[in-house]
């Protein structure tokens, strides 16, 4: 399953982003292997429309999951409309690694 995190940095030890849409990168992580992609966020410095670009973007990267701290109603509703699960809450001292193993688990939940 591909995963996409929202994170501060581009690499699994990196922190997960508290927002979605205007966060710098993208992991999409493939949770049987976890091999991943950076995705650069064009939305990170736009002034609006931020949230649904980031659904759209991950979206074309087949990402069934998103991971992150929190989506804005407009993002939730791109996400929804691509049939993209939305896991929100992660805390910023979590790294994108660890975030896909807990969802993995079960231990996180939308």
């Amino acid at each position: 399953m591909k995963i996409a995190v929202s994170a501060i940095g581009d690499s699994l030890d990196s922190r997960v982003s508290q927002i979605f849409g205007r966060c710098p990168n993208f992991l999409i992580v493939d949770s049987d292997t976890m091999k991943f992609e950076v995705v650069s966020n064009p939305g990170e410095g736009m002034v609006g429309g931020a949230g649904p670009e980031a659904a759209q973007l991950i979206s074309s990267h087949g990402a069934q999951v998103v991971l992150t701290g929190a989506v804005g109603p407009n993002a939730k509703s791109a996400l929804d409309a691509a049939g993209i699960k939305t896991v929100v809450g992660l805390r910023q001292d979590i790294t994108v690694s660890d975030a896909v193993k807990q969802y993995m688990d079960g231990k996180l939940s939308s």
